[in-house]
């Protein structure tokens, strides 16, 4: 049964067209099963590396609209780990690869996403984790860079906010990094230690706020009422 492949574009074409240019074309010995039917993951990532574009970059999933092609039994817990089938999904390049056609859609569900389908997967919290962080620069000028458990590397700021959301259960902070689309990396503990080394009292529409900076944005994570109330 005919299938569709992906191919890098012409040269003149992606001039035209941007970095995200990719074009499709019929493909005879392609797998026979989609996505939502795959039986391993050899058969995901064969499958997922044709949604690709070839070189640096990551696909446009975002301009994507495929139709939805059912749950797949994969799932992301909130410590990173990808699972297949109920089985942790050992190869860090093969969760790099599916992690790059990632998509978060207005239902507040997570898909991974080819040109042709979408597929529906379980997260536990966030689908990435950011774990290690570079502070550079000073005051204002101040840059925070992270990079996640999957190889994105990320500068803190106004395209890419931090976020801090306050833990029910334990009375603790979670940080949530902004990575791409809807997608968000939860901060990993020990690196929120590390900005909250790096905190400062600022000013925010009239409250103090102990804070972080990167970029020229300032993103608060409590009331320095509340920080001295804890640290009393």
């Amino acid at each position: 049964m005919p299938h569709w492949q992906l191919k890098t574009a012409p040269v003149a074409d992606k001039r035209a067209h941007s970095d995200y240019f990719v074009t499709m074309h019929r493909d005879d010995e392609a797998l026979e099963a989609g996505l939502a039917r795959a039986s391993d993951t050899a058969g995901l990532q064969a499958l997922i590396a044709r949604a690709a574009r070839a070189g640096k970059g990551l696909p446009p999933v975002e301009r994507w609209n495929p139709p939805f092609c059912g749950d797949l039994d994969m799932e992301i817990r909130a410590d990173g780990t990808w699972f297949y089938l109920g089985t942790p999904i050992g190869r860090a390049t093969l969760v790099q690869l599916f992690s790059t056609v990632l998509r978060k859609d207005e239902d507040g569900k997570t898909y991974l996403v080819t040109p042709v389908e979408r597929v529906g997967i379980r997260v536990q919290d966030a689908p990435f984790v950011a774990v290690e962080m570079n502070v550079s620069g000073a005051g204002g000028a101040q840059v925070l860079t992270f990079r996640t458990n999957v190889g994105d590397v990320v500068e803190a700021g106004p395209d890419h906010p931090v976020r801090f959301v306050d833990e029910r259960d334990t009375g603790g902070l979670k940080p949530y990094l902004h990575v791409r689309g809807r997608l968000e990396a939860l901060v990993a503990r020990p690196v929120m230690y590390e900005m909250v080394e790096i905190g400062e009292e600022i000013e925010v529409e009239g409250k103090a706020m102990f804070c972080v900076r990167s970029k020229g944005a300032v993103f608060p994570i409590m009331p320095v009422e509340r920080l001295e109330a804890l640290s009393a």
